[in-house]
């Protein structure tokens, strides 16, 4: 307790506290699509391609929009575009209560509803930002715990939509965002750092290297399913297992839930093991456990115990990958991390499509768990064989922060922008990280 208290104490609590319930709700809003889909399914009669079409959208308008909205940012400040976007993010649910009357007034409000899925990179930016780079990663957990709000919303939306209709549910989130709005008012502060101020060149900079690529497509795979997969569930505890539009949002809610949860703890495991070692088993047990669930399919029980252990381990990979992005890009944590999120992001939009192609032309949803898994097979072979290079450089054995830095190689200190200054932070970032 004295630890958190002397983490709290080294930078603003209120201004974390407002980023995190920031992005509680967006998360929330992101994914109320997926949290109704039976209900709207049922209203408008959609294929199984047409479901897994409409719960991709709003995925991949969140990822796309994401670095926009950073680049505003850096106009008008953080905190101030925090407030556009929940401002933006109000009046689109006003037209999803008002305006959505066919497939593709729903695709249009899918896009819509992306403006909630661009807020990580900002709500990490400013959550963060008071802390100095020893606490950083531990306020990007905490900011990042905010993927709770997909439980929430799991949890919330169906039963309102059972008793109000469905698009009730979206008048309700334009009243509800009014609540982190007025926090961020009163309690929020712009931070002083100036990383969030870094250069185009500087945001895209990761993605010139083959570092920045396999970080991205990692994060794919272990947040890109965390949100797919959340999306997707409610229709498939629906439609395969025949429970009520209620009790699929619950079950699903059981598993989005401990993969937020988990995230924290991921990290917390990866500062004393090792990213790369986390990550190594998280990949094994998300492909293996999805694998299973594919097959398993006759049995609820077991599909909800097999994708509760999933999202554990992908919400361990959440924060076992950023406690490597500090490590490899010190000096630009925040950019970094937010191209990645940004680029990773895009791999939540794979799931619901390839569940919904494989049922309509497959005849079964195995062959999108199938999918997945193999994709989390492939990112392992490419990290186990770039991590290699990774703990000659800029990683210790397994993942861990360097005690040495002066070991690193010289090529490594050259490279890239302003590395020799960024590798004497090492030392001071050994701290908890997300």
């Amino acid at each position: 307790m004295s630890r958190f208290k002397t983490f709290l104490h080294a930078g603003h609590g209120p201004t974390l506290f407002s980023a995190f319930l920031y992005f509680t709700f967006s998360c929330c809003i992101w994914v109320l699509n997926g949290a109704m889909a039976p209900f709207i399914g049922e209203s408008f009669h959609l294929s199984p391609a047409q479901k897994g079409l409409m719960l991709s959208v709003p995925i991949i308008a969140g990822a796309l929009m994401r670095f926009p909205l950073g680049i505003l940012s850096q106009y008008i400040g953080r905190k101030n575009a925090t407030l556009v976007e929940m401002g933006m993010i109000a009046i689109a649910m006003l037209y999803g209560f008002f305006m959505v009357h066919s497939f593709n007034d729903l695709l249009a409000m899918g896009v819509l509803l992306g403006i909630a899925g661009a807020s990580f990179g900002v709500a990490m930016s400013l959550g963060s930002g008071w802390f100095p780079a020893q606490h950083k990663g531990l306020a990007m957990g905490l900011v990042g715990a905010g993927n709770v709000g997909t439980a929430v919303s799991v949890l919330v939306a169906p039963p309102l939509a059972q008793w109000l209709g469905w698009q009730s549910v979206y008048g309700i989130a334009a009243a509800a965002i009014l609540i982190p709005m007025v926090v961020m008012v009163v309690f929020a502060k712009e931070p002083p750092d100036v990383d969030s101020h870094a250069s185009l060149r500087a945001h895209v900079a990761c993605l010139f290297e083959k570092d920045g690529w396999a970080f991205s497509l990692i994060y794919g795979i272990t947040f890109g399913g965390f949100i797919g997969l959340t999306t997707f569930l409610p229709s498939y505890y629906y439609d395969q297992f025949g429970v009520s539009k209620v009790q699929a949002g619950e079950l699903t809610m059981l598993a989005a839930f401990m993969g937020a949860a988990v995230r924290v703890a991921g990290g917390w495991i990866s500062d004393r093991w090792g990213g790369v070692n986390t990550l190594t088993l998280v990949l094994v047990v998300v492909a293996a456990g999805l694998a299973l669930v594919g097959a398993s399919s006759a049995s609820l029980a077991l599909t909800t115990l097999l994708l509760i252990v999933c999202f554990a381990a992908l919400g361990a990979g959440n924060g076992a990958l950023f406690q490597l992005v500090p490590l490899r890009w010190p000096a630009s944590t925040a950019v970094a991390g937010s191209m990645i999120g940004e680029i990773g992001a895009l791999g939540g939009g794979l799931v619901p499509n390839a569940m919904g192609l494989s049922k309509q032309y497959m005849g079964s949803y195995l062959w999108g768990f199938a999918f997945f898994a193999a994709l989390a097979l492939v990112m392992l072979g490419v990290m186990r064989v770039m991590q290699a290079r990774w703990t000659r450089t800029w990683a210790g054995k397994g993942g861990l922060a360097r005690v040495d830095v002066h070991a690193a190689p010289a090529r490594h200190r050259n490279a890239g922008a302003s590395l020799s200054p960024d590798l004497r932070l090492l030392d001071s970032m050994k701290g908890p990280t997300p």
